[in-house]
């Protein structure tokens, strides 16, 4: 068992050749501040679209281009938890990204600042970096090609001492969540797949386990901190020291992504029942109820999504992005559609995982929708639909995140 934590800072340079990114970036200047951070009257949301050939950094508000970064190969971006960070992804590992917007508290308020965008220098190190989990004011990184966990103190982000624990497991496609009692959620590795879940302590000792989980994919958090995993046969739900297997009524039905809310005890989940298909296009998605002994709902619709089609509103209500170009509006306890807003064109969810598709990103009651085809961005009021902003893009994106700054 691993305790001390392994951090990596190099100079500018030496990230450069260790993450395999060009330094040619382009935009403002991401490696100086040269009139210092500038104070804001509110909070100044800041998005990340990646593409070929690197990443863009949005401002929230109007849209604009606040900075160009290059990367070679496929990348992903994953906030940090912070507001005011990403993870990028790597093939050296997850490389810390300052999307430059921030606040600071200040006796019973906050002052708000943005400055530009910069590389840290600082990246956790590790083939094939993973899934980026924030919760409790944790951040785990989980890092498939060497099974190495780190879980981070979300509010030291960015700083020196921001490992509070740092453990390895057998190497595998999989996912951990830290917790505030000490305890950290991992995936239990079926070969290079996970194919169930642990409880492990604070000295790595096992507290419970669940091994019933084929094909487990996709994590979301619930109200009442409550965990859930999805399966091929239903979901895996974690409250407190105890996990529960909720089953699907199909004998076979993946729920591999997902998406929850704290202000909802229903997660909501995709639901793929074709085992042998290489892209399942569903026309269902469910609810997984996580109170008492769980339960999974399957709602029928005329319309597709994908992997990126999920989302949550500020109150819990499920969101879908769907192939009709529609961001349909969902009842998380009955599954009724409440709104449907015209957003984007009809289409179709690529073969390829890796190839830009329309992608859907939820900060407070806005919803920023992307369009690859069309090569735009729009962002979305979730109280009725409107348009609030758009714009054009240079290139196809693939995916979109952001911060709350």
């Amino acid at each position: 068992m691993k305790t001390a934590p392994r951090l990596l800072f190099l100079s500018a340079a030496a990230l450069v050749g260790l993450t395999a990114c060009s330094s040619d970036d382009v935009g403002p200047d991401p490696g100086a501040h040269s009139a210092g951070p500038i104070e804001q009257s509110a909070a100044q949301p800041r998005l990340v679209l990646t593409h070929a050939g690197g990443l863009t950094v949005l401002d929230g508000g109007d849209l604009a281009t606040v900075a160009d970064f290059a990367y070679e190969g496929f990348i992903r971006a994953s906030p940090a938890g912070d507001g005011r960070h990403v993870f990028v992804a790597t093939g050296a590992g997850f490389e810390l990204l300052d999307l430059g917007t921030w606040r600071e508290r200040h006796d019973s308020h906050a002052h708000y600042y943005t400055a530009a965008p910069t590389r840290t220098g600082l990246t956790y190190p590790g083939a094939k970096p993973g899934h980026v989990v924030v919760h409790d004011d944790r951040t785990t990184l989980f890092t498939d090609g060497t099974g190495d966990v780190r879980i981070l103190d979300t509010a030291k982000i960015g700083s020196a001492d921001a490992v509070i624990r740092e453990f390895t497991v057998p190497a595998h496609h999989g996912v951990a969540v830290a917790r505030a009692d000490g305890t950290t959620v991992v995936s239990a590795p079926n070969g290079e797949k996970a194919g169930g879940v642990r409880i492990l302590d604070g000295d790595g000792r096992e507290v419970a386990a669940n091994v019933d989980c084929p094909g487990l994919h996709g994590e979301a958090a619930a109200a009442d901190g409550v965990l859930t995993v999805g399966c091929t046969d239903g979901a895996l739900v974690v409250r407190g020291d105890h996990i529960v297997k909720v089953p699907a009524a199909d004998p076979y039905a993946r729920l591999g992504n997902q998406a929850g809310s704290e202000h909802s005890t229903v997660v909501l989940t995709d639901y793929k029942t074709d085992a042998d298909a290489e892209l399942e296009r569903p026309q269902r998605f469910a609810l997984l109820d996580t109170a008492g002994a769980g339960a999974v709902t399957v709602v029928d619709i005329d319309y597709s999504y994908s992997y990126r089609s999920l989302g949550r509103g500020p109150a819990g209500e499920a969101l879908l992005l769907g192939t009709d170009g529609a961001l349909h509006v969902i009842d998380p306890v009955d599954g009724a559609e409440k709104a449907a807003y015209p957003v984007i064109g009809a289409w179709t969810e690529a073969e390829d995982w890796q190839a830009p598709g329309p992608d859907l990103f939820v900060l407070g009651s806005t919803a920023y929708v992307t369009d690859p085809a069309a090569r735009r961005i729009r962002a979305v009021s979730l109280h009725d639909g409107t348009i609030l902003a758009e714009r054009a893009l240079d290139a196809p994106t693939v995916e979109l995140t952001g911060v709350t700054g």
